[in-house]
């Protein structure tokens, strides 16, 4: 959510459709740039979502927190595969966290002109 909340365009009118929207971006973002890119959502959402370059997952049990907290657990597996781990939040707790564990941090605002420009 740090990434779709960096950018006013009123998506708290409609979460799910904010969503869409992020994934269908960084589907196709992740396409171009031949890049990996593993999304961590708050819960489960209540429809499938199609992709096809875009790794979906939620934490596990919904809360304040609660992707930040599923990206920092997820986050040595994803660093002992090897490749460059870099995570996109505006979270300054959630920055620390991935510094501590060896991955780079880009901020939510940047990457999201970046992947909309």
């Amino acid at each position: 959510m740090n990434v779709i909340g960096s950018r006013p365009d009123g998506w708290w009118r409609d979460r799910p459709a904010a969503i869409l929207r992020l994934v269908g971006a960084l589907d196709s973002w992740a396409d171009a740039q031949e890049e990996r890119v593993t999304v961590v959502l708050e819960r489960e959402p209540a429809e499938p979502l199609a992709t096809e370059h875009v790794e979906l997952v939620w934490a596990p049990a919904a809360g304040r927190d609660a992707a930040d907290d599923e990206i920092a657990r997820r986050l040595p597996g994803w660093l002992a595969e090897g490749d460059e781990v870099v995570v996109v939040t505006s979270d300054r707790a959630l920055a620390e966290r991935a510094r501590a564990a060896g991955a780079a941090v880009e901020g939510a605002a940047g990457f999201r002109r970046a992947l909309d420009p």
